[in-house]
C-alpha cells in the first residue's frame, strides 16, 4: 500500500497534459499548492524535489462527491446485496440463503431494493418464511424504507403493517440501530477512502446523520486521512453544534481535512418509495389516501425555523427535496428568509421553479446516476412529467450552478459515473433518456470539482492524474476512466504511476 506523502514536501510532475491540450507542462507542487505551471522541460527540480512523471496523462483538480453517506457506504460493502433482485421472489431467496449461515444472535442485514416495478408487493409473512428466527432488515436502495422480518421488529420495538415496509422516519430510525455499525474500524473506513481516492476523489460532504464533528476528527487522527470531508448536521444534532459555537467552514481538525458544512434536513421522501412530495398523485392510489402525493416529512414552518437558527449562527442549509411541491417549497422557504444554499436532489421541478435557483443563489446538488437508476419508476409513477425530472441542462441554461454527487450508497461514490450519466444521459446500452437535459464533459466536471480546469498557481494542490483527457475520451467510456494518481494538498493519496 502506498503511503501518502507529506504534503509540505515538494514535487515536480513532468509532462502532464491540461485538459482538452496536446501541449505537456511541468507543475511544481510546494507547501500543498501549485507553485509553477510552465512548459514541458522548463522548470528545473530541486535536489530535494520529488520528480513524478506524468507522461502525457492528463492532469486535473481533484473530484468532489458532493452527497455522500459514507457510513452507510461502508456499511453497505458488508451487508446482502440485493441490487440484482427484481422481483420479492428473488430477493426473498437471497435472504433465505443468507438466513441459513447468520450466526444465532446476529441480524441479517441487506441493501438495495427497489420495489417500485415488482410485480408482487413486499409482504411481512414472506419475509419471515425466509429468515425465519433470524431478525432481518432489508434497506431499500433510496435509505427511504426498510423491509423488517417480525423476529427484527420485535428487537427494535417498531410495528409494520402486512408489507413489513416502514418509510421515512420511522425506517430512519431503525438505520440508525443496526449493528453493524458498531462493528466498524477505522480499517473499514480507510478502505473506503482510498478506494475513493483511487477514483480520483478529494473530497466528500458528509451527509451521514451522525455526530459528525466529533467522529470525522477522530478518523483522521486513526489514519483515514485521504480525504476531504465537509460535515453537516441534522435537525437532533444543530443545537450542540451551534452551542459549540462552530460556523459553516470552521476548521475541526489539526491537519486541515475536515471542515463544519451545511444544516441538512429532509423535507420529503423518495420517489422509489413514492414518498416524494409532488403537486401531482402518484397513479393507483385512491381518492382520501393519507399520502396520495407523498409526504411532507418535516412541515414547512419547522424547516423555516430549523433554516433561521442555522442562519443566525452562521451555518449554511442543505435541504433534501425531491418532488416538485418540496422543491417549491423549499425555494420559498429560502426566498423568504433571504438564505442561500443548496438544494439536494432537485430530482423533479415546476418548470417556472428553474429560473428560481439562480435567482435565489442556490446551488442544485444532484445526482445524475439517479436518473439511470430511475427512469423506469419514474416513468411509471410521474408519467406525463419526467420531461421535468433531472433537468441538467435546463438548470444550467438558467444560470444555476450544479453541484454533483453520488448519495452513496444509493449510488457508487464513483465521481466518473455520475459525469457519464450527466453527459450520456443512458446506460447498459438504452437509448438516452430525455436526451435534452445532457449537459457537457467540462460542465459535469465543473460540477464535480472546486477549482478551473486551467489549473493556475495559487490553486491548492488536490489533483488528479487520469489516463486518458476525459474532453477528449468517447463519453460512452468515462465511466470507466483510468486514475493514475490523486493528491489531497500536494501528497498522493493514490497512485499507480
Amino acid at each position: 500500500m502506498t503511503q501518502p506523502s507529506r504534503g509540505e514536501a515538494e514535487i515536480l510532475i513532468s509532462e502532464a497534459l491540461p485538459p482538452g491540450s496536446a501541449d505537456p507542462v511541468d507543475v511544481r507542487i510546494a507547501e500543498g499548492s501549485i507553485a509553477q505551471i510552465q512548459p514541458a522541460g522548463s522548470i528545473r527540480a530541486s535536489a530535494a524535489a520529488e520528480v513524478v512523471h506524468a507522461d502525457g496523462r492528463t492532469l486535473l483538480p481533484g473530484l468532489w462527491d458532493h452527497h455522500v453517506h459514507f457510513t452507510q457506504w461502508v456499511m453497505q460493502q458488508q451487508r446482502l446485496d440485493l441490487t440484482g433482485a427484481t422481483t420479492a421472489e428473488q430477493a426473498l431467496e437471497l435472504v433465505a440463503e443468507a438466513a441459513a449461515g447468520t450466526p444465532e444472535g446476529r441480524q441479517l442485514i441487506g441493501f438495495g431494493f427497489r420495489d417500485g416495478l415488482w410485480p408482487q408487493p413486499p409482504s411481512l409473512q414472506a419475509l419471515d418464511a425466509a429468515a425465519g428466527t433470524v431478525p432481518a432488515v432489508l434497506v431499500s436502495a433510496d435509505l427511504h424504507c426498510v423491509w423488517v422480518s417480525s423476529a427484527a421488529q420485535q428487537q427494535f420495538g417498531v410495528v409494520s403493517d402486512s408489507t413489513g415496509l416502514l418509510r421515512e422516519t420511522e425506517a430512519f430510525a431503525v438505520l440508525e440501530k443496526l449493528d453493524s455499525a458498531s462493528d466498524l474500524t477505522p480499517a473499514d473506513y480507510r478502505r473506503a477512502a482510498e478506494a475513493a481516492a483511487a477514483r480520483g476523489v478529494v473530497g466528500i460532504i458528509e451527509f451521514e446523520n451522525d455526530e459528525n464533528t466529533r467522529l470525522w476528527p477522530e478518523r483522521v487522527a486513526a489514519g483515514v486521512d485521504q480525504l476531504r470531508v465537509e460535515v453537516s448536521a441534522w435537525p437532533d444534532k444543530l443545537d450542540a453544534v451551534i452551542a459549540a459555537g462552530l460556523s459553516t467552514g470552521d476548521v475541526l481538525d489539526e491537519g486541515g481535512l475536515i471542515t463544519m458544512g451545511p444544516l441538512k434536513v429532509i423535507v420529503d421522501g423518495s420517489l422509489n418509495t413514492r414518498t416524494a412530495w409532488c403537486w401531482d398523485p402518484y397513479p393507483g392510489l385512491p381518492e382520501g389516501h393519507h399520502h396520495r402525493c407523498g409526504m411532507e416529512a418535516v412541515p414547512i414552518e419547522q424547516l423555516a425555523g430549523l433554516m433561521t437558527a442555522a442562519r443566525d449562527a452562521g451555518i449554511g442549509a442543505a435541504i433534501h427535496a425531491i418532488g416538485d411541491r418540496a422543491n417549491t417549497e423549499v425555494l420559498n422557504t429560502f426566498e423568504a428568509l433571504g438564505m442561500t444554499g443548496a438544494v439536494e436532489h432537485a430530482q423533479l421541478l415546476r418548470t417556472e421553479d428553474v429560473a428560481r435557483f439562480a435567482r435565489l443563489g442556490l446551488i442544485a446538488s444532484v445526482q445524475p446516476e439517479h436518473a439511470m437508476d430511475d427512469r423506469d419508476v419514474a416513468d411509471l409513477y410521474w408519467s406525463g412529467r419526467t420531461d421535468r425530472a433531472f433537468m441538467l441542462r435546463s438548470l444550467l441554461d438558467a444560470g444555476a450552478q450544479l453541484r454533483m454527487g453520488s448519495d452513496a450508497p444509493v449510488s457508487p461514490l464513483d465521481p466518473w459515473i455520475q459525469i457519464a450519466a450527466a453527459v450520456t444521459r443512458s446506460r447498459d446500452g438504452r437509448s438516452p433518456w430525455h436526451p435534452e437535459q445532457r449537459i457537457t464533459v467540462d460542465e459535469a466536471l465543473a460540477a464535480s470539482t472546486r477549482s478551473p480546469l486551467r489549473l493556475s498557481p495559487g490553486h491548492r494542490a488536490d489533483l488528479v492524474l487520469t489516463e486518458a483527457d476525459p474532453l477528449r475520451t468517447d463519453p460512452e467510456q468515462l465511466r470507466g476512466m483510468q486514475v493514475a494518481a490523486t493528491m489531497v494538498g500536494g501528497r498522493f493519496t493514490h497512485r499507480r504511476l
